[in-house]
């Protein structure tokens, strides 16, 4: 695949996944800005699109047949969905708690030298208070609608068309996101302070995970599930 600045950043992501730490570690979003050509991320990032193209091309491309999110373009949307709910909702439903209790230890610690760990805590309980009810709407809303879809079964919904609760999911990424840009900023792009003791570097260290983590979660729904969803959607329409 050739990259330039016309790429959607999306495209580029599902030929080349190595590109996705690259791009997190510049503050060009994938997930939910990956409609968006590498010139407009790199803009709305604050970033020279000449410098990211020139960071692109040192990244070493992918070996063939390694695996890739591209894989999941030829996979069955219930097996996409299975793989999210195994692997990310799961990840989320363990890891959230854990981290609230770093945090909240962190806090304690060290709060009275380092204020900012207040708008961290803050930030941090606003995601949580988003993502967990978010994956029970996909859950029990979203994805058992596309699991008929995809079986043939009468599709029974409190909705009209799939378009519906993926314009709601989507709109919550973005907030998701927003938060995680925020999480990215107060903390100094995870960089445990000097004074910083092992459990801070584990806090960081976790939320930079949950970053990484959460971007491709929604990149495999944005720009895989939801897209495939509304073309079988059409086809059972038509």
């Amino acid at each position: 695949m050739t990259i330039d600045l016309d790429t959607k950043v999306g495209d580029l992501v599902l030929a080349w996944p190595q590109a996705m730490r690259y791009l997190e570690s510049q503050g060009v979003d994938y997930c939910c800005g990956g409609h968006r050509s590498l010139r407009e991320a790199c803009q709305v990032a604050g970033c020279a699109p000449q410098a990211i193209l020139a960071g692109l091309a040192e990244i070493e491309a992918p070996a063939a047949g390694a695996p890739s999110p591209q894989s999941w373009m030829d996979a069955s949307l219930t097996d996409l969905m299975a793989h999210i709910e195994s692997t990310h909702h799961a990840y989320l439903r363990t890891e959230l708690p854990r981290l609230e209790t770093l945090l909240q230890k962190v806090l304690g610690a060290h709060g009275e030298n380092h204020p900012e760990l207040d708008k961290v805590l803050d930030l941090f309980q606003a995601l949580s208070s988003d993502l967990m009810p978010h994956l029970m709407k996909e859950e029990q809303i979203l994805y058992p609608y596309i699991r008929q879809m995809e079986a043939g079964q009468p599709a029974q919904a409190c909705f009209a068309t799939v378009q519906g609760p993926i314009r709601v999911m989507e709109s919550e990424h973005e907030a998701v996101g927003a938060m995680l840009a925020g999480l990215r900023a107060h903390t100094n792009e995870y960089t445990t302070p000097a004074d910083g003791c092992a459990t801070f570097r584990a806090l960081y260290l976790g939320l930079k995970e949950l970053e990484a983590d959460t971007h491709l979660h929604i990149f495999l729904e944005n720009q895989i599930l939801h897209p495939r969803a509304k073309q079988l959607e059409a086809l059972i329409q038509a």
